[in-house]
């Protein structure tokens, strides 16, 4: 028995009597009415599967337009629901006309019980069907105006920064994958986006996906989406985030993350452009245009045998490498201004300025955590200015630039942030080589960062 929920319509009662034990055998409720104008309520009152309909309910009449009436209004009301007509009275046009106005099949009595059981329940696999599919596009249009996100805010006037805008041009002209490295902070989500938006895709959206943050158990959920009940806590079905790129970009942030046996599911769809979601067997083509990122070395990765060389070549038809911070020249003090602007809006601090010695202190410091550290430091500046001025005592740099901690005077945070952004510059943003000289993993490491603003 399944879990649908049946209304049938018909003026006799000895027949509603015969389909009501008919259909119990297999539906959990089985609703019958013998007046049509309790149609729209019933309807309004409880979700059904489907609909059985009868076509003639005033004596003498046997041309079905009462049938096709109902059959209207249920269209108007439910267009995913699916109704079978049944009459005694039958022909070709009459049934054709039917099936034009929405029925999905049509039945003449005396019917036969299997044929109608059968009938029934491919009516109730359609509606099922046609209601998912209405589900996924709705997430998916939900997702897509969540994702759509803002335009690219790329700041920089410096020598660096306009040959790294004249290379995005060119790639934003192709479909080629493309490999962003750099250290941490220095906006390849940004530069991503801005390939995105001077693409031809830029009418579709940008999906981005944190691989390290991404846990290897929800990896073919996330990526690949699921359908209902393959998992415990797989309730409804789900797009993934793959699927929901499709004819946009996909970007990958922190590549370098994925575990081997990630990296071969991955190159697979790449490989085949289909996806399969997870507990469907069902294979769905995917257009995308791929966007990867990553502070890791991956080359060297691929000479100590953790990550694919065909993966590799896979991701990088073009690559663009990110200059941190301290190569930027006056591009700390145009970022900062664009920040101090931001933030004095946001906590209502207008007419905030930097002084000599701020902009002093700013393009002295060498940003071992690049514009991500340089925007947190102006946020955390405005939010404790008590006066119209932010001087270079407004920041408090760490001590990573001296080489040292020992002698560092902080809360517990600001010590273990200190660290973390020691180890990040001595090893040039190795995320690997940093959680092995702090004694934690690659994940936990990734978390502080992101916890700290690094």
């Amino acid at each position: 028995m399944t879990g649908a929920r049946i209304l049938v319509v018909d003026d006799n009662r000895n027949v509603l009597t015969a389909l009501d034990l008919l259909l119990s055998r297999e539906f959990s409720e089985v609703k019958c009415i013998n007046k049509p104008g309790q149609i729209l309520s019933e309807l309004q009152a409880g979700s059904y599967s489907a609909v059985l309909l009868d076509m003639n309910y005033t004596a003498g009449q046997n041309t079905g337009n009462e049938g096709l009436f109902w059959l209207r209004e249920l269209m108007k009301l439910d267009p995913d629901l699916s109704v079978v007509m049944i009459t005694a009275f039958g022909d070709i046009e009459l049934a054709v006309t039917a099936l034009k106005e929405g029925a999905v099949d049509f039945v003449l009595k005396p019917w036969d019980n299997q044929k109608l059981l059968a009938t029934m329940r491919t009516a109730v696999s359609l509606s099922d069907s046609r209601r998912k599919v209405k589900s996924l596009q709705k997430d998916k249009a939900s997702l897509k105006a969540e994702l759509k996100g803002k335009p690219a805010r790329l700041i920089g006037r410096s020598g660096v920064m306009r040959k790294l805008m004249a290379l995005v041009g060119k790639i934003a002209a192709t479909p080629a994958n493309v490999l962003i490295t750099g250290e941490n902070g220095t906006g390849k989500e940004l530069i991503a986006r801005e390939i995105h938006e001077r693409s031809d895709r830029s009418a579709e959206i940008m999906v981005s996906v944190d691989l390290g943050a991404v846990p290897d158990t929800l990896f073919e959920s996330e990526l690949f989406g699921h359908v209902k009940g393959a998992f415990t806590d797989a309730h409804t079905d789900r797009l993934g985030k793959i699927e929901t790129a499709h004819r946009g970009t996909l970007f990958f942030d922190e590549i370098g993350n994925l575990s081997l046996p990630l990296q071969a599911k991955l190159l697979n769809v790449l490989q085949s452009r289909t996806i399969t979601r997870l507990g469907s067997t069902e294979v769905i083509s995917v257009d995308i245009r791929l966007i990867c990122a990553t502070n890791m070395n991956l080359e060297e990765m691929v000479r100590e045998g953790s990550f694919r060389m065909d993966l590799l070549y896979r991701i990088n038809t073009i690559g663009v490498e990110l200059p941190p911070l301290r190569e930027r020249g006056d591009d700390i003090l145009l970022l900062a201004a664009w920040f101090l602007h931001e933030f004095s809006q946001r906590y209502n601090k207008p007419g905030l300025k930097m002084d000599g010695t701020a902009e002093d202190a700013l393009k002295k410091w060498s940003w071992p955590g690049n514009v991500r550290e340089l925007r947190h430091s102006l946020e955390r500046a405005v939010i404790l200015a008590e006066n119209k001025v932010i001087n270079s005592d407004s920041f408090q740099f760490t001590s990573a630039a001296s080489n040292s901690t020992a002698s560092f005077d902080g809360s517990l945070d600001e010590v273990e942030a200190s660290l973390i952004e020691y180890a990040l510059r001595k090893h040039s943003g190795n995320m690997s080589a940093v959680a092995v000289q702090l004694g934690i993993s690659r994940q936990t490491l990734y978390n502080k960062m992101k916890k700290y603003g690094l």
